[in-house]
């Protein structure tokens, strides 16, 4: 049976090459690890630094999980460092991370003017990064997960910077990496070569794979930077489904860490949780990553600020707790 409804025809769409595309973020702006970084310092760094570095010693699940800022911020050689240093054992993303994943090892550059390109109908329709829906396409055909196909195909690729590539980075370092996606978020779905039900089988294997590192997050730590809606949502239902299994078992998923870092006001309403009156209470990662999943035996930490100042913080804070 087919849809009564009448849909929109991909055929017309004319795509772009990305040379004719203006980047609002080119190579100068990634920082090397040697690079001095705007400072940031806040009391609570020192005592999470203290926490991944004993999860590290325990092998306890320490996963970041990112919105796409925290990539054009510039540090992705910092959070390499850490995948390599053994600080972060799993990497989860949004689509929009991974398509700048994709183009800064491809060109050097990406982002794009949302104002600029929405006007004359160029937004998102651009050439190369539709490639990525055939590599989706190709990840689904062989079982892969979303993550770990890109990553793969970008590390065998001969992309001139895919050394600035987290996906590929993860990939060779054999850490977990997932994409997390909601159709229609991405310009990946403006194209003609998306196929639907390839990209959500890919990404649903990948929230599984999540799932199941969030059953090693005993003791563990859980780090969201940027990420209002996709980390929340996302370990929301990975623990529920991994403490499922752990009751089962005899287990139990509650002394963990979680860190939120992002610019949002909401300190104060940390220690008693927000008022449905307050606008803050639906500010996701603060009701769910630092209050709900933490009651009891967890530990929360909310740090305010710029990631290119407060990852690269990190980053110094770890190495002197290891």
């Amino acid at each position: 049976m087919n849809s009564k409804y009448e849909a929109f025809d991909r055929s017309r769409l004319r795509l772009q090459p990305l040379a004719a595309r203006r980047h609002d973020l080119t190579l100068s702006h990634w920082l090397e690890l040697e690079d001095e970084t705007p400072p940031f310092e806040h009391p609570h760094l020192v005592e999470l630094a203290r926490r991944i570095a004993r999860a590290r010693q325990t092998d306890s699940a320490r996963i970041l999980m990112m919105g796409a800022h925290l990539l054009r911020a510039g540090v992705n050689r910092h959070i390499i460092d850490l995948m390599g240093r053994g600080f972060i054992t799993h990497l989860a993303m949004n689509g929009a991370g991974m398509i700048h994943d994709y183009e800064l090892a491809r060109i050097g550059a990406t982002t794009e003017s949302v104002a600029r390109y929405i006007q004359t109908g160029e937004f998102g329709l651009w050439l190369e990064t539709g490639e990525l829906n055939d590599w989706i396409s190709e990840g689904a055909r062989l079982g892969l997960g979303l993550g770990e196909q890109v990553g793969r195909r970008i590390e065998q690729s001969a992309f001139p910077h895919r050394d600035l590539s987290l996906l590929a980075a993860a990939y060779r370092l054999h850490v977990p990496a997932t994409v997390h996606v909601g159709i229609g978020y991405d310009i990946l779905h403006e194209h003609p070569n998306c196929d639907g039900a390839a990209l959500g089988a890919a990404s649903y294997l990948d929230f599984l794979i999540f799932a199941r590192t969030t059953e090693k997050l005993e003791g563990g730590a859980v780090l969201s930077f940027g990420s209002a809606v996709m980390a929340p949502e996302v370990f929301l239902k990975a623990l529920a489904m991994a403490r499922n299994v752990a009751h089962q078992e005899g287990r139990r998923i509650q002394d963990f860490a979680t860190a939120v870092f992002d610019l949002a006001p909401i300190e104060p309403q940390l220690a008693r949780g927000p008022d449905k009156s307050e606008f803050q209470y639906y500010f996701r990662p603060l009701k769910t990553l630092l209050i709900r999943t933490v009651a009891g035996a967890g530990q929360a930490f909310y740090f305010r600020g710029d990631h290119r100042a407060t990852l690269p913080a990190l980053r110094r804070a770890l190495l002197e707790a290891a």
